[in-house]
């Protein structure tokens, strides 16, 4: 009898997880046309962030890193006189901090306002290669939810349509509108809130390279006033 009752209780759970399963494709599929629509565009939204955040996560991962004995190889370079090596040493190392060197070096003999001025515009556009893609990232943080909130009005509009039209008023009728108006919702909450987390994540990763490279270029500037002996 024992065997029976677990038996009954396995086949039982088994037959709830199914309805589950099915639950949530009835959701999506209530939701009518419309809701459809929204869900997908709330989907594509979704991979479109998370390719955003990846590709821009590991981005940022590797401009970050910088040798710390890479400006101290400089040093002894341009104090020795040897600017060809220590332009191949920028080239060699793939980091922002480094194309901003190798520009101030190509600009040595020059006054210092302009080799300051010619890194700070390759700091400058390093930066802009930096956040490619962020304000993207933020619109999809921002629109999400709106999408979202739109196929909650959609759907109640529908709901409280079918109210006014159908003489008989059931659960069933009110259903597909009311649906669509939770799932757009929940979703594009979802999305909303991941896409604006990841790019509050990047922007943070963003400002400590920017921290790096002004370090880095001050003491290139530093470097270049040193009197020599």
């Amino acid at each position: 009898m024992m065997n029976n009752l677990m038996i009954f209780l396995i086949q039982d759970q088994a037959n709830g997880n199914d309805e589950e399963r099915q639950s949530l494709m009835d959701l999506i599929m209530l939701g009518g046309p419309l809701g459809i629509a929204i869900v997908s565009i709330l989907l594509i939204l979704s991979i479109i962030a998370l390719y955003i955040f990846i590709e821009r996560y590991f981005t940022i991962k590797r401009a970050s890193k910088v040798d710390e004995s890479f400006i101290d190889n400089i040093r002894v370079r341009v104090q020795s006189g040897n600017i060809k090596e220590a332009k191949l040493l920028c080239q060699s190392n793939d980091s922002p901090a480094s194309r901003m060197i190798e520009k101030g070096l190509m600009r040595i003999g020059k006054p210092m306002r302009d080799i300051n001025a010619a890194v700070e515009n390759v700091g400058n556009l390093e930066v802009f290669r930096l956040e490619k893609n962020l304000s993207t990232l933020a619109s999809i943080a921002g629109a999400a939810p709106m999408i979202g909130f739109f196929g909650t009005v959609t759907g109640m509009i529908i709901a409280f349509y079918r109210m006014a039209t159908e003489q008989n008023v059931t659960p069933d009728v009110l259903a597909g509108g009311i649906y669509q108006a939770l799932i757009t919702t929940a979703v594009g909450l979802f999305i909303g809130i991941l896409a604006f987390i990841g790019y509050n994540i990047l922007v943070a990763n963003v400002e400590k390279v920017v921290f790096k490279m002004e370090r880095t270029s001050m003491e290139f500037l530093d470097l270049l006033q040193e009197p020599t002996e």
